[in-house]
C-alpha cells in the first residue's frame, strides 16, 4: 500500500528547491551534491487514494541535504494507522524520486505550487480521484521509524550515520543510549552499529543557536559491537 501512495513530482516550481535548468531526463542530480540545493527545506500535504481505508492523509518534506521524510496516516483503516519513512532525494528534468531506505523509489512532479504523485514508472496517473499534495509550513513528524546505522559518542556529542542513506546526524542527547555504547564498545573508541527506532527534529545547535537537525531516539536500540552497515 505504501507504493500505492508513493508515486509524486516535479518541476520548476519544485526545482525552486534545486534550480532550474535543461538538464536531461537521464542526468541525475545526486543528493551529496549539496551545491546544487539551495539552503532550504519544503514540506506538502494532501490526502491521496487509498484501496482499503478512507485515505491517506500524507505529508512529505524535503531537506536541503538531500533527505526526505514522509509521514503517513490511514484514515477509517484496519490496524496500524501511522507510518513514517525517509530516504534520498534526487530529480531529473521534469522528475523528483524518492528512494527509501529499502531501494524502493517513488515518483513526483510539479503542479502548479503542489506536487503530482506519479505511477510506479514514473508516469502520469489518469484518474479523477486526487493525487497531488499542497505546500504546507510544518513540523517534521514524531512518528518513530525503523533505523539501522554507525553510532559514536566522544566529546560530549554523538552522530549517527545511516546505513541505507549515507547520511550523517547528530543524536540528541540520551543517557541510556550513551551507557549502552560505552558497555558495547568496551575499550575501543569506534562506531558501533546500532538498529534502533526513532526519528528527526530541529534542535537549537549548543554553540550557534542555529536550529540543526537531529536524531531523536523513540525506543531503546540494540548495539551489535562486531558488525558494520555491509553485515
Amino acid at each position: 500500500m505504501k507504493k500505492a501512495i508513493l508515486s509524486l513530482l516535479a518541476g520548476c516550481t519544485l526545482f525552486a528547491l534545486f534550480g532550474c535548468n535543461n538538464r536531461g531526463d537521464n542526468e541525475m542530480v545526486q543528493p551529496t551534491q549539496v551545491e546544487e540545493l539551495k539552503p532550504m527545506q519544503q514540506s506538502w500535504r494532501g490526502v491521496l487514494p487509498c484501496a482499503d481505508c478512507e485515505g491517506i492523509e500524507t505529508s512529505l518534506f524535503l531537506e536541503k541535504d538531500g533527505s526526505w521524510v514522509m509521514n503517513q496516516r490511514y484514515q477509517g483503516g484496519k490496524g496500524p494507522a501511522v507510518f513514517g519513512s525517509y530516504g534520498n532525494w534526487a530529480r531529473t528534468a521534469d522528475k523528483l524520486i524518492l528512494t527509501d531506505t529499502q531501494g524502493d523509489k517513488t515518483y513526483f512532479r510539479a503542479k502548479g505550487d503542489a506536487l503530482e504523485m506519479l505511477d510506479r514508472e514514473g508516469n502520469p496517473i489518469h484518474s479523477q480521484l486526487n493525487y497531488t499534495l499542497q505546500p504546507v509550513k510544518a513540523s517534521l513528524p514524531a512518528t518513530p521509524m525503523a533505523m539501522r546505522g554507525m553510532y559514536r559518542y566522544m566529546a560530549d556529542a554523538a552522530v549517527f550515520t545511516d546505513c541505507a542513506t549515507g547520511k550523517q546526524v547528530s543524536v540528541a542527547s540520551n543517557a541510556q543510549l550513551e551507557r549502552d555504547y560505552a558497555a558495547a564498545r568496551g575499550t575501543e573508541s569506534k562506531p558501533i552499529l546500532l538498529v534502533v527506532e526513532g526519528h528527526f527534529a530541529f534542535e537549537p545547535n549548543p554553540d550557534t543557536g542555529a536550529p540543526q537537525k537531529v536524531l531523536v531516539i523513540n525506543k531503546k536500540g540494540q548495539f551489535s559491537a562486531n558488525k558494520d552497515c555491509d553485515d
